[in-house]
């Protein structure tokens, strides 16, 4: 078949387009999905954790560390609720496969929510693996 797939709905006949998630949406999702089923088995030790994802970090002109942080995690007092944030970009940038992104998505959130509970990352996801 020649020509374009999907014309403008305005056009005479046209098809709409399927109605296709973005890769922020399957970033997303992926994240809801991760973050889920973490707060599901720890929510009675996370407390109030706010989950984020951002496109990419803003690094001061200072930054000394190598490489681009992949996360952020900010811890909350009193009623200002802890944040951790997804860096998109970054994350998606070091995966050439949607497993690997996976992968990477569980890692990260998970190595965070340890960090955060005071606990080996194994125990936080059996999913989890030190070594991805």
């Amino acid at each position: 078949m020649r020509g374009p797939e999907v014309l403008p709905p305005s056009a005479p006949g046209g098809l709409r387009a399927p109605d296709r998630p973005t890769r922020r949406e399957r970033f997303d999702s992926l994240v809801l999905g991760v973050v889920s089923a973490i707060e599901e088995r720890w929510h009675d030790r996370l407390g109030l954790v706010e989950f984020a994802v951002e496109d990419t970090p803003l690094v001061p002109d200072d930054w000394e560390q190598t490489g681009v942080p992949l996360s952020s995690l900010i811890r909350g007092s009193g009623s200002t609720p802890t944040r951790l944030v997804l860096f998109r970009r970054p994350i998606e940038h070091r995966c050439d496969s949607r497993e690997e992104l996976d992968a990477m998505v569980l890692t990260v959130v998970v190595e965070q929510v340890a960090e955060l509970l005071g606990m080996d990352a194994t125990d936080v996801d059996p999913r989890y693996r030190a070594d991805d």
